[in-house]
C-alpha cells in the first residue's frame, strides 16, 4: 500500500516548503494523544532515518517511520477549507473509530 496526498494537500505542502526555503518533504507519524489513543503529527523533514519509508508523488516526499507505518499505511491526506477553518484531513482505512472532537483515533 502507500500514503497519498490529494492535489490540494500537495499544493499546500509545496507552499509550506517554499515558504520555509528548505526541506525534503514532510514526516507523517502517529503519537499517543486524545481520548481515543492515537493522533496524527505532521512536521518538516530535512533528512531521513534508516527505518523510514519514503512515498513520493508530485515532487512531494512523505516520510514515515516504521512504527507509524503500520497505523498509516493506505492513508490519503487531504487539505480542507471550510469557512474560517482549514487543515489537513486524514482518510485512514486503519482507523476503527475517532473521538468526538476528531483529535485522535483508534485502530
Amino acid at each position: 500500500m502507500a500514503i497519498t496526498l490529494t492535489d490540494r494537500a500537495v499544493e499546500r505542502v509545496a507552499d509550506f516548503l517554499t515558504n520555509r526555503g528548505f526541506g525534503i518533504g514532510i514526516r507523517l507519524s502517529v503519537q499517543t494523544t486524545g481520548c481515543s489513543g492515537l493522533g496524527y503529527n505532521i512536521e518538516f523533514v530535512d533528512n531521513t532515518n534508516n527505518d523510514d519509508t519514503v512515498f513520493e508523488g508530485n515532487d512531494i516526499k512523505v516520510i514515515v517511520d516504521a512504527k507509524s507505518l503500520i497505523y498509516l499505511d493506505g492513508t490519503q491526506v487531504d487539505y480542507i477549507k471550510e469557512g474560517l477553518n482549514e487543515g489537513f484531513e486524514f482518510n485512514n482505512p486503519n482507523a476503527k473509530a475517532e473521538c468526538g472532537c476528531g483529535e485522535s483515533f483508534t485502530v
